[in-house]
């Protein structure tokens, strides 16, 4: 995966130039019968097929539920607005994607039924730990949220305890703008007033691996 590093006010920036690969089903659609598929189908839809996404675990679901309480917290009183798996994007004309979280800030909503055709402030991904499923969450994902318009892009991974804000450039690529393992993150680029306790959310995920 090429990789570049620029600087910016001192401080080095990673930018991905991310490509995209996917192994999906046979099954061909569209983007309205995607969207009108039983709401406990969590198939996404890649270049035209239905692609099966992983069974999320109880680490994965504590994780998406602690960022889902911290931005609910931090977009709700600025007037934005924070959703669950449940929205579906319509990112490209023949491809669509169900994040763990979305959100839209102040003065920004997506479409109140069906289709999202709005891109979101931020999306969060937790990623699972197979293999295909980080592929998917670090390689192909970013391609697609990138040219539907998404500002920020967050990949959190309890495996790896590691936390990314990546934010789109003038030319749709994705930097990273912030990063951590432990502590504190105490500013998150581009949302002023937000921090976010890796230890914190991290005990969450030694609550459920304790013997």
């Amino acid at each position: 995966m090429p990789r570049e590093l620029h600087s910016a006010g001192g401080a080095q920036a990673a930018c991905y130039t991310f490509g995209m690969s996917a192994v999906t089903s046979p099954s061909v659609t569209t983007l309205e019968a995607w969207a009108a598929l039983d709401e406990d189908d969590s198939r996404e839809l890649v270049d035209g097929r239905l692609e099966d996404e992983e069974v999320p675990s109880a680490i994965h679901e504590a994780v998406v539920r602690w960022i889902l309480v911290l931005l609910d917290a931090y977009f709700r009183p600025r007037g934005g607005l924070v959703f669950g798996s449940g929205i579906r994007l319509a990112v490209s004309a023949r491809s669509g994607r169900s994040p763990d979280i979305v959100c839209y800030g102040p003065g920004r909503r997506p479409e109140a039924r069906g289709l999202v055709r709005v891109p979101p402030d931020v999306v969060v991904e937790v990623v699972s730990p197979s293999p295909r499923d980080e592929r998917r969450d670090r390689i192909e994902k970013p391609d697609d949220y990138a040219v539907f318009g998404v500002r920020s892009y967050w990949i959190v991974d309890p495996d790896y305890r590691s936390f990314e804000v990546w934010e789109l450039g003038a030319d749709k690529r994705y930097v990273r703008a912030a990063a951590g393992i432990q502590g504190k993150v105490e500013r998150v680029p581009g949302f002023d007033g937000l921090s976010l306790d890796l230890d914190e959310l991290w005990a969450e995920v030694d609550r459920l691996e304790a013997p």
